[in-house]
């Protein structure tokens, strides 16, 4: 990770953004070359959708089919990749007493695609709970593979969970599903750029994929076996909605604390735009946070010391610089009354 590079990102530089895995934040060459092809766009439509568009397509998937090691006769382009699943599920034949199997750590609008399908065709949609703290990738294979039955004819499982980022070993059960004549769907949202792929080795029948402290105990194995650029650690907390509004607006942190298994999740995603500074400024806010959670104060100290502070205000608005007061000003200013007024009478949101 390199200072260099965030300057290559349009990111606000008093936002630490440690949520690429959510919404990521688009290169500036990449910005600027898809602006040039809208213009191009709008000089002459109908020349380019009417006639330029199938090449321009041709081309784009031979480029990605070599990034992917895919032929590109193989590969389609939507919107994103809940379409790509849509698409991949809502084109198979499933037939009432037909189970479609999967984990429990599966994105949720993927899930519910899968549910919605299946209680209109008469077919089971089979959650396997997949064992956490993980052991090895040969008990989770084991584990979700247990749940096979005769009726099995669908495998849906994520590359990379979405709520605990765990790598999950998708060759070796896309390998048993081929071997059992099950279909298998692969939701790749978080593994294109974060893990090598090559999916005519993979061997998936359908995959859909983006172009995207006092913490409990690990989720998986400290390696790199089990997770790349995003990681989720459980925090010993009840409210983590609060404490993800209290990181965004006490230290101006952009990272999601996400609810599973009565758990609360702090999944750091990040991209070449972060540094080691981004890291440590989350690691002391989260720290102060659970230790006012700790000593039952609603709210984190408003205030981070220590060297983080006094070098760099960048990412935590709580330190003595002149900009972190400045800022802190026009926030007072702009709700009209005093901040710490403000905490005490907005209670956190209820949970969905």
């Amino acid at each position: 990770m390199s200072v260099a590079l965030r300057e290559f990102f349009l990111l606000r530089p008093d936002v630490v953004f440690l949520n690429h895995g959510s919404f990521g934040a688009c290169p500036r060459p990449v910005f600027e070359a898809y602006q040039r092809w809208q213009r191009e766009l709008e000089g002459q439509p109908v020349e380019f959708l009417g006639r330029r568009f199938p090449g321009l397509m041709a081309e784009a998937r031979r480029a990605l089919a070599e990034y992917v090691g895919a032929d590109p006769d193989d590969l389609v382009y939507v919107s994103n990749a809940t379409m790509g699943i849509n698409i991949a599920a809502r084109s198979l034949p499933l037939a009432p007493g037909d189970e479609v199997l999967s984990t429990d750590q599966e994105y949720g609008a993927a899930e519910r695609t899968w549910r919605f399908l299946c209680e209109r065709r008469g077919a089971r949609f089979i959650q396997a709970e997949i064992p956490v703290p993980a052991a090895s990738h040969e008990h989770v294979t084991d584990t979700l593979w247990a749940q096979v039955s005769p009726r099995t004819r669908v495998l849906f499982i994520s590359h990379v969970t979405s709520p605990s980022a765990l790598i999950l070993p998708v060759v070796e059960l896309v390998r048993r599903a081929r071997a059992a004549g099950i279909i298998s769907v692969i939701d790749g949202a978080h593994a294109v750029g974060q893990i090598p792929l090559n999916l005519d080795t993979l061997g998936a029948d359908a995959r859909a994929g983006l172009l995207a402290l006092g913490a409990g105990p690990a989720l998986s194995p400290d390696g790199p076996a089990w997770y790349a650029q995003m990681v989720s650690v459980p925090l010993p907390l009840s409210d983590g909605e609060g404490a993800q509004r209290r990181l965004r607006e006490d230290f101006a942190i952009e990272v999601p604390i996400v609810a599973w298994r009565q758990m609360q999740l702090l999944r750091v995603s990040v991209q070449g735009y972060n540094t080691k500074s981004d890291i440590e400024a989350l690691f002391a806010a989260t720290a102060r946070i659970l230790e006012a959670r700790a000593q039952g104060s609603p709210t984190a100290p408003r205030r981070v010391s220590g060297p983080r502070a006094e070098s760099s205000c960048h990412g935590v608005l709580r330190c003595d610089c002149p900009r972190a007061r400045r800022h802190g000003q026009r926030r007072r200013r702009a709700s009209g009354r005093p901040r710490a007024a403000r905490d005490r009478v907005r209670p956190p949101s209820p949970r969905a």
